[in-house]
């Protein structure tokens, strides 16, 4: 018996969209929400976006005023061949699996779902697999994985499968290596790269080798973390002072793209003006044309963590490390406005109350506005942290 495959309109992806930029629930959430798969709301995401910007391009009344005929013309003449390639795309071979399998057009008027498969070189198979959510003890492992990565952040899967083996889990280096990857874990031994780059972004050069940095806004640095919540996770950046510590701007998303890192980005730079140098580590989020061409235009010159670099990670690992066993491990929140209300007071916490060590006992605040103390036991006077918090 032929089975159709379920249409959507309009106006239901683009209320997933919305939903998904919201960032309140997490795909798996979403998913189960409206019954569809996860990757069709994160391309229902990442169409919204681009869509937005189109929309205030004057590009629609340029394609208006062409007429059908020339259309008609233009598709003779230039075939199915170059149809097929611009479905392709320039980064085809650089985009993962999942990525592709978004592409698939299943009311494309020209090409069949078999060979759009074929073209995007992945199986038909894959492209109906509608794989199952993650289950509450993946999750529980999860959390698991994630509090040994904070004690252990040396641990690579092989490690980590034996830690866990021997604290009573049933689990293989495989799995734990998937988890891991799913949760944005690199273990910090050397290595050729610290995270995974994108194959066609530009790496640019490590500039702090032997750098003095010891004034606030000389060098900026960003990473994203695994946040992990009662029914799923979402992904937390921040923008950090090197000098200082202080966190200067933060993002949280339900997607591992380069929109919530720009936006983090872009918030710092309007409320503190901008740095001589930004560093990052090499993953794709900040590799990515629309992370950088904020930071060229800025005039912001662009470092990023190479071989034997893994300590420049090391600042904000302890902000993580901080945040989720002061936070995130003792509220398991249920939603994201949950989780966001919950980071905004634990980081304006760090801010402006919580003495650093590494700062001589002053406050991240207190350190990046250059406020010179007298000795109070390595905590700020009371009306002055109030000061501070205000």
């Amino acid at each position: 018996m032929k089975t159709t495959r379920k249409r959507y309109s309009a106006d239901f992806k683009a209320k997933v969209a919305l939903e998904a930029i919201r960032g309140d629930l997490t795909l798996a959430e979403l998913a189960a929400k409206h019954g569809v798969h996860h990757t069709m709301i994160a391309s229902c995401k990442r169409q919204a976006i681009d869509g937005m910007a189109g929309t205030f391009s004057g590009a629609g009344d340029v394609a208006k005023a062409v007429s059908e005929s020339e259309v008609e013309k233009l598709h003779a003449k230039i075939g199915q061949l170059v149809v097929e390639r611009d479905f392709l795309g320039e980064s085809l071979r650089s985009m993962s699996v999942d990525r592709r399998r978004a592409m698939v057009e299943a009311a494309h008027q020209r090409l069949s779902i078999s060979a759009q498969c074929r073209l995007l070189r992945i199986s038909r198979s894959s492209y109906y697999y509608a794989p199952v959510p993650e289950t509450d003890e993946t999750l529980a492992l999860m959390t698991v994985i994630d509090e040994t990565f904070m004690e252990c952040p040396w641990y690579g899967s092989r490690q980590m499968a034996r830690h866990l083996r021997r604290a009573g889990h049933e689990v293989g280096r495989r799995r734990v290596r998937r988890l891991m990857a799913k949760m944005g874990l690199t273990p910090i031994y050397q290595r050729p790269r610290t995270s995974d780059p994108h194959p066609q972004h530009r790496i640019y050069p490590y500039l702090l080798r032997q750098l003095a940095i010891e004034r606030p806004n000389h060098v900026w640095c960003a990473d994203v973390t695994y946040i992990p919540m009662r029914r799923g996770f979402l992904y937390l950046v921040a923008i950090m002072d090197w000098a200082t510590r202080k966190v200067l701007a933060w993002r949280l998303s339900n997607t591992m793209d380069a929109g919530f890192c720009v936006a983090a980005l872009e918030e710092a730079l309007a409320r503190f003006g901008k740095p001589e140098i930004f560093n990052t580590d090499q993953g794709s989020q900040f590799t990515s044309r629309a992370f950088t061409t904020v930071l060229r235009e800025a005039e912001v010159r662009i470092s990023m963590d190479g071989r034997g670099r893994w300590m420049d990670n090391v600042f904000i690992e302890r902000l993580w490390r901080s945040l989720k066993y002061e936070c995130v491990y003792l509220h398991v929140f249920e939603t994201g406005s949950e989780l966001r209300a919950g980071l905004g007071r634990w980081i304006t916490y760090y801010n402006t109350q919580r003495p650093h060590s590494g700062l001589a006992g002053r406050t991240p605040v207190e350190a990046y506005r250059r406020i010179r103390q007298s000795d109070h036991g390595g905590h700020a006077p009371h009306d002055l942290m109030i000061k501070q918090a205000a």
